[in-house]
């Protein structure tokens, strides 16, 4: 019997996986990072067996993950996860270093570590991020009102509309026809927002065009879902508000991960906000006010709020637009000619025209 289990061990199958290379494995590994559309897509590999884990963390694979392998419910945040963003941004992944900045600098209050974060995912030509380093210059966020650097906040929307951002063109649309931190030409701005649109419009062509079968279905589904609940409100909407006024019914795209994540946290959980700091309205911004009156309100009804002008016309087509009921404390703004205002002492009022 003895020898009979000596011959069965013998002739055992071998383990081809350990017969791999390795960097077979991690091409492998770098293209499903990559391509993830959830954190569990990726963790599932983590926790099948010690090998896929020692590869799976690889610098090189952790630098090449996208940003919904890092689009974690705010419920769930804890150190594991904060440990793992901070081993995804010292293997040099950009998307892992926006996440944790925009954590650290709303969430958790660490504005310093947040803004260098942020700053380092923009130095690698990460356009949300100069974007978002825009709209803390334009602000003063985590500082005063005296913080402000509207200067720097053009320079860093222009860099970021180079690199193709929708947002930061539509913003710096805005600051040349106002203005705003920017000599004034009224032509070049309002052609910026035109140019804005027709990226959009392209945009929601292209993704038109990859969506897979199931992808389709589940959109067409949503889109029915809330056409049927609009109805049953009697409130008109199209999927793509920006581009409604052309008949373009389009759907918008997606809401990036950390967005999500910041919109999450501050509603899901009480006293995340001091009292009397107010959320972007826009859904898809999920930004906070880091001082009283930070954000501009609009002059007409007085009960949204938004963090820049960029966010202020996505809800506007979006929402706002059949929403907005004057208020008769604002009538003397309204006789002003203007349709948005920040609360702070001695600032312009900001145009509320949608190009």
């Amino acid at each position: 019997m003895a020898q009979r289990k000596r011959l069965r061990t013998i002739t055992e199958k071998p383990d081809y996986f350990d017969q791999l290379p390795d960097d077979l494995v991690l091409n492998i590994l770098c293209k499903l990072s990559s391509s993830a559309s959830c954190p569990s897509d990726f963790i599932n590999v983590l926790i099948t067996c010690k090998t896929l884990k020692r590869l799976a963390t690889n610098p090189l694979v952790l630098s090449k993950a996208g940003a919904k392998t890092f689009a974690m419910k705010a419920e769930r945040w804890s150190d594991s996860s904060h440990r793992f963003l901070k081993q995804c941004v010292k293997a040099g992944n950009s998307e892992a270093a926006y996440t944790l900045g925009m954590i650290r600098f709303y969430c958790l209050q660490n504005r310093g570590s947040g803004a260098s974060l942020m700053a380092k995912a923009a130095m690698k030509s990460h356009a949300l991020a100069l974007y978002s380093l825009a709209v803390i210059q334009f602000n003063g966020s985590g500082g005063s009102k005296t913080d402000k650097n509207l200067r720097a906040g053009v320079a860093l929307c222009a860099r970021a509309s180079v690199l193709g951002h929708v947002d930061a063109l539509r913003e710096l649309g805005h600051c040349l026809q106002d203005g705003y931190g920017v000599p004034q030409n009224i032509v070049e701005g309002r052609r910026l927002l035109v140019q804005a649109n027709a990226k959009e419009l392209a945009l929601s062509l292209r993704s038109m065009l990859t969506w897979k079968p199931q992808q389709q279905q589940k959109q067409i589904e949503q889109q029915q879902n809330l056409h049927y609940a609009c109805t049953v409100m009697g409130t008109a909407i199209t999927v793509c508000p920006l581009l409604s006024d052309f008949g373009c019914n389009l759907l918008a795209r997606e809401v990036h991960p950390a967005s999500k994540f910041l919109r999450e946290w501050f509603e899901s959980r009480s006293g995340a906000l001091d009292d009397g700091l107010r959320l972007c309205s826009h859904g898809g911004c999920g930004r906070p006010e880091t001082r009283a009156h930070e954000f501009r309100r609009c002059s007409v009804c007085g009960t949204v709020n938004y963090c820049s002008r960029g966010c202020q016309a996505l809800d506007w087509k979006a929402r706002h637009k059949v929403e907005c009921v004057p208020m008769d404390q604002w009538h003397g703004v309204l006789e002003d000619g203007g349709d948005m205002v920040e609360m702070e002492e001695g600032d312009e009022y900001v145009d509320n025209i949608v190009e």
